[in-house]
């Protein structure tokens, strides 16, 4: 059975069904899982064995948007924050889903070869996207928050 009443979801997008996962049973915030259409179906059968919804949408690669669509109108989504690595966030940037780009810049420099950007993987066609600066917050320990509005 689909839990389509909770106070929010854990929403993971697994395009291909590899990630396993412990029963949902009584969790506040239930595992919600986004998929495509290609996964197979005993990986859907797991997942409900486990108390998990999922939403398996697109062929070859999960359709953000319809997901998006179905995240609101079955289970009540209206906001979602996506806190992704690279390729996911680019994901749904390519597919005109972000609205607001909310960034914290601590005060220290990583700077390791393997670490990700916040988005990579664009391809060289896609047009520059364009932020307004909405909100600029200061911490005391020289953090700094930045939150942009996409145009």
């Amino acid at each position: 059975s689909k839990k389509t009443d909770a106070a929010g979801y854990e929403i993971v997008v697994d395009t291909h069904g590899k990630l396993l996962w412990p029963n949902a049973d009584g969790m506040e915030k239930p595992y919600l899982i986004i998929t495509c259409e290609q996964v197979p179906k005993e990986y859907l059968h797991y997942l409900d064995g486990k108390n998990i919804s999922w939403i398996a949408c697109g062929n070859e690669r999960v359709d953000l948007a319809c997901a998006s669509e179905i995240l609101f109108e079955e289970f009540g989504v209206k906001r979602m924050g996506i806190v992704g690595g690279a390729a996911i966030n680019t994901a749904f940037l390519n597919d005109g889903l972000l609205d607001e780009i909310s960034i914290l810049i601590g005060a220290g420099i990583d700077g390791r070869a393997e670490m990700p950007s916040v988005f990579d993987g664009r391809e060289m066609s896609y047009p520059l996207t364009h932020l307004t600066l909405s909100d600029v917050k200061m911490f005391d320990g020289g953090a700094v928050w930045l939150r942009y509005k996409t145009k």
